[in-house]
């Protein structure tokens, strides 16, 4: 089993947007997926429930914003025995017990970052504080950057490139601000169960995380990412 989580303490960076689009790449290529979705507002719970409507590939989801009772956190956290894929969403705001406790799950990070100055200033904080996470931890893990929801004619971040390049850590990829991720969300499903002609920008942004993310998460093989990616590039 893979965990790959979501993490921005800014809110409107896009994480559901990816954990949702992501999931259902997983899922299509066959892999036995779930979301562990951490955000109060329930937006990966809803499109699951969109999803099941749908008739297409299954995506288990469990709620982690609230703790219950009578059972343990472990138990209530717990994905099914054939799990393939966990893709792990998570709330603005994130506290610190809530960090550690995601990133203890995890086995890769993407850090989505919205195109503006505030939302840079703010990626630029957080990041020291979950860099300081991580190595608490005793954690080893890929970290990279998907600039998300950019218009076309937008600059590039040079800010935002300035500072990761201090940390070593890679700006992956630029994803398009598209109406199409709302008419995915609003059918349950994902970017790439749309069109391959309505959705070719996109996939060619997606792609280029896909393969960072095959190249980089532990215990890939070649026959486990090979899938995903074609799905992706749609070849």
């Amino acid at each position: 089993m893979q965990s790959v989580l979501l993490l921005n303490a800014k809110g409107g960076s896009g994480k559901t947007t990816i954990t949702t689009n992501l999931a259902a790449l997983y899922a299509s290529a066959g892999f036995n997926t779930a979301i562990i979705d951490y955000d109060p507002q329930g937006s990966s719970h809803l499109w699951g429930t969109l999803r099941e409507k749908s008739g297409r590939p299954a995506v288990h989801l469990i709620d982690a914003s609230h703790k219950r009772t009578g059972i343990t956190r472990a138990y209530q956290l717990k994905t099914p025995a054939n799990t393939e894929r966990v893709i792990i969403d998570t709330p603005a705001g994130i506290n610190r017990n809530l960090l550690r406790e995601a990133v203890d799950r995890a086995d890769m990070i993407i850090i989505p970052v919205a195109p503006s100055p505030a939302d840079i200033h703010a990626t630029a904080e957080f990041m020291r504080e979950l860099m300081l996470t991580v190595k608490m931890r005793g954690k080893n893990i890929p970290i990279g950057i998907v600039a998300n929801r950019v218009r076309h004619n937008m600059p590039l971040y040079q800010p935002l490139e300035k500072f990761l390049n201090s940390l070593d850590i890679p700006f992956i990829t630029t994803l398009s601000d598209s109406n199409d991720y709302i008419e995915a969300s609003a059918t349950g499903c994902g970017i790439h169960e749309l069109g391959p002609s309505v959705v070719t920008q996109e996939r060619m942004e997606w792609t280029t995380l896909v393969k960072w993310m095959s190249q980089n998460l532990p215990h890939s093989t070649q026959s486990n990412t090979d899938l995903p990616l074609r799905i992706a590039s749609n070849q």
